[in-house]
């Protein structure tokens, strides 16, 4: 597809995939996925504004003001690498099985104190919020930072050959995703799909010298090198694991030019506000809120950062077969620490030899917190996001 007559003399694009977010004049895309079909949206899209409509299914053509193309996903996609080809600045693409999220968003924050950033919000770092990323784009943007997800081997390369990155960083690589992955070898090679496509197009890295996986999947590759440093006191993160995303961040930002005191400052104005390390002090307890995502890795550095007194773990998902080797091997932790007040939450929990009261799901929980409060605690709230353990806050007296 030729996508030349959307681009031409653009200085930004507009791009939607959802009837109830469409500014008036922007391209739709009629994506589609197993509980629903955007081509049945293309009509209303049309007369709410969209000056044009993407779609897969001729049924739904209507001549003049529609495009018709084999896949919209991958329409959305070709756009976004010919969009992205028009761009010449820097993209930054960050992956790593813990600390993507909070590595892009200190990043931002560095590289903000001397260009206009483009990065990715939230979590969109799949197959759709990529290209949705990308095209966000304008040319007023002077650097993007492209966060990238991954589940299953491919994913990375994928991702990659649409955003075509000048160079990337890998925060680290651990056990997560097992069930899609296969194994820990997996995730590191689905990782390294970064590397390689870096490799093969005169990219580098930015890379933690004191991780030996990344020194293995690096190999030869050019390597602008960072070590982890020490957690700023100034800083509103918690967790040591939080001074690699730190040190990531000062590291790409010396690289571009931002020098490390006003990187400092940037990170330590950073304040979290996505259920990522953020600490909740209530009138009852201190709360370390960690609860969009865990995997056995994060889970292991979360508990040994810890420095309160009560855990509410749930349980970590996709794990496959590795599930209760991983969940005892969390309960083995807990009890080498002489931990006595643990809550966990899920199923997972159950075959393991846990000592502790567990519950099958956050609304358990939440009915045993409603009769019998915790008071005066400092609470780990950590657990992978399909918990919804942002639930409990409530009963933890946060709001």
């Amino acid at each position: 597809m030729d996508w030349s007559c959307l681009i031409r003399n653009k200085e930004s694009l507009c791009v939607s995939t959802d009837t109830r977010n469409l500014p008036a004049g922007c391209v739709f895309f009629a994506l589609h996925g197993a509980t629903f079909d955007g081509n049945t949206f293309a009509a209303q899209a049309l007369e709410q504004g969209a000056s044009v409509a993407v779609i897969d299914n001729p049924d739904y053509a209507i001549e003049g003001k529609t495009i018709l193309v084999p896949d919209t996903l991958l329409a959305l996609q070709e756009l976004a690498r010919e969009w992205r080809r028009t761009l010449n600045i820097p993209i930054i693409a960050i992956t790593g099985t813990n600390g993507k999220t909070t590595t892009k968003e200190l990043t931002a924050a560095v590289l903000a104190t001397r260009y206009k950033v483009h990065y990715t919000q939230g979590n969109l770092n799949n197959q759709i919020g990529v290209p949705l990323t990308l095209l966000q784009l304008t040319r007023a943007h002077e650097i993007a930072i492209i966060e990238m997800g991954a589940s299953h081997p491919g994913d990375i390369k994928e991702l990659v050959e649409i955003a075509e990155p000048t160079c990337g960083l890998i925060t680290n690589v651990g056990r997560a995703h097992l069930q899609g992955f296969g194994s820990f070898e997996g995730v590191m090679s689905t990782k390294a799909e970064l590397y390689d496509y870096l490799r093969q197009h005169g990219g580098f890295i930015f890379r933690n010298t004191d991780n030996p996986y990344l020194a293995q999947m690096a190999g030869e590759l050019q390597t602008i090198a960072y070590t982890t440093g020490i957690m700023p006191e100034q800083s509103h993160l918690v967790g040591a694991y939080n001074a690699e995303n730190i040190s990531a961040a000062i590291c790409v930002g010396g690289y571009f030019g931002v020098s490390e005191n006003d990187a400092l400052t940037a990170v330590c104005a950073y304040e979290p506000s996505n259920k990522r390390s953020q600490r909740l002090q209530t009138a009852r307890n201190i709360i370390i809120v960690d609860a969009y995502n865990a995997n056995p890795t994060s889970m292991q550095a979360a508990i040994n950062a810890f420095k309160g007194d009560t855990y509410i773990l749930g349980e970590m998902r996709e794990l496959g077969e590795y599930s209760h080797l991983e969940h005892q091997n969390i309960v083995n932790m807990l009890l080498e620490r002489k931990a006595d007040k643990v809550l966990l939450v899920g199923k997972e929990y159950k075959a393991t030899t846990a000592p502790y009261p567990i519950y099958d799901d956050v609304q358990a929980l939440c009915a045993a917190l409603q009769a019998q409060p915790i008071q005066a605690a400092h609470i780990l709230l950590k657990g992978s996001r399909g918990n919804k353990l942002e639930e409990l806050l409530p009963y933890l007296k946060v709001i």
